[in-house]
């Protein structure tokens, strides 16, 4: 073998392990809740219309628009729905109101993805360990404390990075596919009459039988396709072609075995209602099952951690979250990474929902809002992009459009009704998350703005040092600003109190690109000025660490300005944010927030991988 069919081998097998780990445990509970206590009644056409609409929405929903469609939509191989935010706005440079609408729609879709990442986790661990009471009903109350021990192993586990829980959990889950697979051939074979649900007749004639009720079944339907978002998002990790090539070839038929397996055990014995999926097992098999089960959906919940860690450096560095510390755990895969801030903050979360909802029936009830509210927006983002980027015409654009849309609207508000029941936590969480981004991205454009009210033009500073000089001292002096063609403030402080300048004096600019990352005739911009001055611009993209020591090394290798880092100094602005009560801009509530975010951010220099030893902070209040 090649190496390179190696690598799509291995690239695929780390895949099934943390891309599908999500969408590979619904079986655990999905038709339970389409035919169990609240959903509709087992009858035989029932069992057979369910099946049916389980089947072609994995077809549509996963096949069609995620895998096929959505990963089309890919940022310079980046996935996810900032990403995807980021390649619609890029398409539509010249239209600001539909920029904005598109911010604002990505900033939702992204708060709903961090309220679906803490439902996940804890429904699908907790539906595992559930097969404990199934095996002997008194360990009924060890349910709730192992799925906690096993949720905080999880987490424990997440420092050592994907690559590596890949290669331990690919496997793990490669033995679960071709376990569901087992149990459901075994059903069908009992009952093959299952497999006429194949076809989407039986669908349709569900919806006609049932009207109102085969509506509110879709808010449990949906839980066969959760996990899609995670899919997206994990794109970088692993590449299109290894996660088309899992899906494809073992995700997919191992589902749909698996359902109708179930289904075919529902119609011999309405009593397995209960949990179809244990009761699939054989007897004998029930206790590893259920340790497999649980390493299943230990993956499951890796698929949206990892996701939400991809997600979290793409918005700070779009500027929609504060910085915070992200580690690499990989050398050869950059986007594989660890965020230790929202590792613990999805820990403590998840924990709260466990020990608040204490069982998978209750979570269900409360999951399905944020995840089919995130499909919604990125289907609106993807016909964004096929128009004005990929160029598809509108009759075109809008026959995928409705055909999307009304499978996603038909999910979406088919789990409205679930608001009430605990549909509102999920709600809540992304709302409270979408304020926070929002007050984030406006309090940055305010304190810019404060900046550049009261900075010094550029061109007759320089003129009076020409005119007068001060006192000069040897090295390189790099002032890090975010406006370019004002002072620094670090600067006139430098030349207030010290009364002398560096022979060479650079202004720094900082630039986040709506791409992944840039390309080696972007990445920098050098501009000489007289009197030892230079502006020099450095372009990142956002799924880059900006790495300045690192950048300003390859400058002088690029044909740009060298510098040697023992002898540049490098100085910068640390900005106090005071909430004022009396200025325009935001909301109090909002100015306050805002300053405890800035005071609590990871530091400018340790974000900018600045040594502390060639660095000099000068303080400077803001008012906003």
């Amino acid at each position: 073998m090649s190496e390179e069919r190696k690598r799509l081998a291995a690239l695929a097998l780390g895949a099934v392990g943390v891309v599908y780990g999500d969408i590979g445990t619904s079986p655990l509970y999905t038709l339970k809740e389409v035919f169990g206590e609240h959903g509709v009644a087992a009858t035989h056409s029932n069992v057979l219309g369910g099946l049916s609409l389980v089947f072609w929405s994995l077809l549509i929903v996963v096949s069609v628009k995620y895998v096929l469609f959505i990963m089309r939509a890919d940022n310079k191989g980046e996935g996810g729905i900032m990403a995807l935010m980021a390649l619609a706005q890029r398409s539509v440079r010249e239209m600001p109101r539909l920029r904005m609408a598109i911010a604002l729609l990505g900033i939702f879709g992204a708060a709903l993805f961090y309220g679906d990442g803490v439902i996940t986790p804890a429904i699908s661990v907790l539906s595992a360990v559930e097969g404990l009471q199934v095996a002997t009903p008194a360990l009924e109350q060890w349910v709730v404390p192992v799925t906690l021990v096993v949720i905080l192993a999880l987490f424990w586990l997440q420092k050592h990075g994907t690559d590596r829980i890949g290669a331990v959990f690919g496997p793990v889950c490669v033995v679960w596919f071709l376990a569901l697979a087992a149990f459901g051939l075994a059903g069908i074979v009992r009952h093959p009459s299952v497999l006429a649900a194949l076809s989407p007749a039986y669908g349709v004639d569900f919806f006609l039988r049932n009207r109102a009720e085969a509506f509110f079944a879709l808010g449990a339907v949906v839980l066969a396709v959760t996990g899609t978002e995670a899919l997206y998002a994990d794109m970088g990790h692993f590449g299109k072609r290894p996660i088309r090539l899992a899906w494809f070839n073992l995700v997919l038929p191992a589902l749909v075995i698996n359902y109708f397996g179930q289904g075919a055990l529902v119609l011999a014995d309405p009593r397995a209602l209960a949990n179809p999926f244990y009761h699939l097992v054989p007897r004998p098999l029930l206790y590893p099952t259920i340790a497999l089960a649980t390493a299943a959906t230990v993956i499951a919940s890796q698929a949206v951690i990892s996701g939400a860690f991809s997600m979290t450096r793409e918005a700070m560095q779009l500027g929609y979250l504060p910085r915070m510390r992200v580690v690499h755990t990989s050398h050869e895969m950059s986007g594989q990474i660890f965020v230790p801030w929202i590792n613990r903050v999805l820990l403590v979360l998840i924990v709260a929902v466990v020990l608040g909802f204490r069982s998978s029936s209750n979570l269900a009830s409360a999951y399905g809002i944020a995840v089919t509210g995130t499909m919604v927006i990125t289907t609106l983002l993807a016909l964004v992009v096929a128009r004005f980027r990929w160029r598809w015409s509108v009759p075109a654009v809008v026959a995928t459009g409705v055909g999307l849309l009304v499978v996603d609207l038909g999910f979406f508000s088919a789990n409205l009704v679930k608001i009430e029941s605990g549909g509102w936590f999920p709600l809540a969480l992304g709302l409270g998350i979408f304020a926070l981004m929002t007050t984030w991205r406006r309090g940055r454009e305010l304190v810019v703005r404060e900046i550049r009210h009261g900075g010094l033009a550029v061109d007759p500073f320089i003129r009076t040092m020409v005119d007068h000089p001060p006192p000069r001292v040897q090295g390189t002096a790099v002032f890090l600003t975010a406006n370019a063609d004002a002072i620094p403030h670090a600067l006139l402080h430098n030349l207030k109190h010290n009364k002398v300048l560096h022979e060479r004096n650079v202004l720094l600019t900082v630039e986040v690109l709506e791409t992944p990352v840039a390309e080696a005739e972007e990445r920098f911009q050098w501009q000489a000025l007289e009197g030892g001055f230079g502006r020099l611009l450095f372009r990142f993209g956002f799924a880059e660490d900006p790495d300045i020591p690192r950048a300003l090394a390859l400058c002088g290798q690029r044909g740009g300005p060298g510098f040697d880092l023992m002898d540049t100094t490098f100085f910068l602005s640390r900005e106090t944010v005071v909430a004022a009560e009396r200025r325009p801009g935001m909301a109090p509530w909002r100015d306050h927030l805002f300053a405890f975010l800035a005071r609590n951010a990871l530091p400018a220099t340790a974000f900018f991988r600045i040594p502390g030893n060639r660095l000099i902070e000068l303080g400077a209040p803001v008012e906003i």
